[in-house]
């Protein structure tokens, strides 16, 4: 098969455009949007026709047009050019940190949230509900038991640890909310809580 041949597929000339070659793809396309073979073929063409056309450019045989721009190969880095090193974190961190999906912040945010919302008519059961809920989602991102333990246990007490210290230091404060010490420190638990949860693995 010829290249001419090609071009007759698409229905354009050998001289034309890529521009008018895309146009004519893109409109054999949707013509025969339900006929498999046809867009086959009609993909065939296209490719062999580009395949061509990068041919006879590598070959001189066309010119590019100004306003595009290929380059032959990557420009060399100056003798004297050091790379700098990549800002890594530690392996470690990196192990441990986790880019969630939309969903694996909005759950557990959710229902710790509603856990929260618990803690203030009983922070001890909400607190043990919370912690619950960051175990399973811990657990369920690598099923690593002993890991998703040991990371809930450390959120839980530095939770709790830090919210009775806050909670210490703006009682009076916290009073006129009408919130309790232990409530406080348990909506801080359960905000650390859904940190690790949501971005710990």
């Amino acid at each position: 098969m010829s290249d001419l041949s090609h071009y007759e597929q698409l229905g354009v000339e050998e001289g034309a455009s890529f521009e008018a070659i895309q146009e004519a793809r893109n409109q054999l396309l949707q013509e025969h949007a339900g006929d498999r073979r046809r867009i086959e073929a009609i993909e065939s063409a296209y490719d062999s026709i580009l395949m061509d056309r990068l041919r006879l450019r590598q070959e001189g045989k066309i010119k590019v047009p100004d306003r595009i721009r290929f380059p032959e190969r990557a420009a060399e880095p100056p003798p004297d050019f050091v790379p700098k090193p990549a800002t890594t974190s530690p392996n470690w961190l990196q192990r441990m940190i986790d880019t969630p999906s939309r969903n694996d912040i909005l759950l557990p945010g959710g229902l710790l949230l509603a856990a929260a919302f618990i803690s203030l008519a009983s922070p001890a059961g909400a607190l043990a509900l919370g912690t619950g809920l960051c175990f399973y989602f811990l657990n369920r991102k690598e099923n690593k038991f002993a890991r998703a333990f040991l990371l809930t246990l450390v959120g839980l007490t530095v939770g709790i640890t830090v919210g009775l210290w806050i909670a210490g230091l703006f009682s009076a404060q916290l009073l006129g909310l009408g919130l309790t010490q232990d409530t406080f420190a348990a909506i801080v638990t359960f905000v650390l809580l859904w940190l690790i949860s949501s971005f710990l693995r």
